[in-house]
């Protein structure tokens, strides 16, 4: 009974600071106005930098926010207040944007940097909870992210209120994203590392077995020489070439199934007379992405990659695509 108390208190608990932040967020929606509008078109303008300012929580939000910018087209980076008194404010130049984050407006490490900031005359964007503040009152737009009440019962903890600056930042972001016609490829550019970049940077020719690596035989070998050549290139197939090494077919693992089925003699058959004509062949500029899918729809495990005069000069296996990460 017990068990069935706590997880019932839990879950109460759980939904309670849930419906708190969602209803914050919905309460920003109504602040999508003329101001928001305003630092947009700052932001657009901007030759520099995006520079985010936050102290303690509202910090943390700033580096994630600034993460985001950077990541969507619009350079940008985090300064800490602290360090930004004690020489980073330097980091700063007239071609930049600041955007600081204050709860309270009034946090006495970002207020002591007003001064250098109009100094430099760099356009001042915040995001406050409190439009009356000193920090608002001195920025060229103030974006309103305060909330009703913090998820927090003691109303202390920064909860509601990280969380409608977080999503108030995104929204720049994205629309900033979007106004500047910022794509996927852009994206991916960024982010070479992760999986978007591999599907949509990697290329055929980078991960391709090519030169003694590539399996092949010619058409006049023996089934005897193309069985030797595929074990020991491991690819589960080879390539057929003809006198002028341009590709004449391919032999995989399904035709040795199938040559043996027929009876063939492996110290007789002619390789010709039992490949597979006309094969599935790629080019070498194309997408590991776009190979793979061509792999999927037709049920085959492997491509041919030829140039312009019918010649491999490559094999990619499914494998090789699945561990460099395109999925």
């Amino acid at each position: 009974m017990q068990v069935m108390q706590d997880i019932e208190r839990f879950c109460e608990l759980g939904r309670s600071v849930i419906d708190i932040e969602a209803q914050a967020i919905r309460t920003l929606a109504d602040r999508i106005d003329q101001l928001f509008a305003k630092a947009c078109r700052i932001l657009l303008n901007c030759s520099g930098r995006i520079i985010v300012i936050g102290m303690g929580k509202s910090g943390h939000i700033g580096k994630k926010i600034a993460a985001t910018f950077a990541s969507t087209g619009n350079p940008a980076f985090f300064v800490h207040p602290g360090e930004a008194n004690h020489g980073d404010i330097g980091m700063i130049t007239r071609k930049d944007v600041v955007l600081t984050l204050s709860n309270s407006g009034e946090t006495a490490e970002i207020l002591s940097l007003l001064p250098f900031i109009k100094r430099l005359g760099v356009p001042l964007i915040a995001m406050t909870g409190r439009p009356y503040s000193t920090l608002a009152k001195a920025a060229d737009v103030n974006l309103d992210v305060s909330v009703k009440q913090e998820a927090c019962p003691h109303g202390l903890a920064p909860t509601s209120s990280t969380t409608a600056a977080l999503v108030m930042g995104d929204a720049l972001a994205i629309t900033l994203l979007q106004e500047r016609g910022f794509t996927k490829e852009d994206y991916a550019l960024s982010h070479p590392g992760g999986n978007l970049g591999k599907r949509l940077l990697l290329r055929v020719d980078e991960i391709m077995h090519k030169g003694d690596a590539i399996p092949k035989v010619n058409n006049d070998a023996l089934l005897k020489t193309a069985l030797m050549e595929m074990t020991q290139k491991k690819l589960g197939m080879t390539t057929i070439v003809n006198a002028n090494n341009e590709l004449a077919g391919v032999f995989t693992d399904g035709d040795i199934r199938r040559a043996f089925d027929n009876n063939a003699d492996i110290h007789k058959t002619a390789i010709h007379e039992i490949m597979t004509t006309n094969p599935r062949v790629i080019s070498p500029g194309i997408l590991a992405a776009e190979a793979l899918q061509i792999m999927e729809e037709n049920k085959i495990t492997s491509l041919i990659v030829i140039n312009n005069e019918n010649k491999p000069i490559g094999v990619i296996h499914m494998h090789d695509i699945l561990r460099a990460g395109v999925i």
